[in-house]
């Protein structure tokens, strides 16, 4: 054990190791791009691009709802009748509402 560190205490006075080692630890921690920051960055973007799937999955939804409700008269009033409770002049609209048990 005792050669052992006396061979890693002689390459640890080499200058050129010292400062390699040095300059790793100050990327490492104190850098405005370390590894801290990297990680954080690293899962902030992987939410972006979850973030990112779903809004293009709701835009393409939605576009096939807005491309229904133009093209078909049927599907525009059961459209309002169920989303803003518009009903025609002889008709009475009744709303269910479920309670939850607790």
């Amino acid at each position: 054990m005792k050669i052992f560190l006396k061979k890693v205490f002689r390459i640890l006075k080499n200058k050129y190791v010292f400062i390699l080692i040095i300059f790793f630890f100050w990327l490492l921690i104190f850098d405005k791009n370390n590894l801290i920051e990297r990680a954080k960055e690293l899962k902030k973007l992987q939410q972006l691009e979850k973030d990112k799937k779903y809004y293009l999955e709701r835009i393409e939804k939605d576009s096939k709802q807005m491309n229904e409700l133009k093209t078909n008269d049927e599907n525009l009033e059961k459209f309002a009748r169920e989303q803003y409770l518009m009903k025609k002049k002889d008709e009475d609209i009744f709303i269910i509402v479920e309670e939850e048990d607790k």
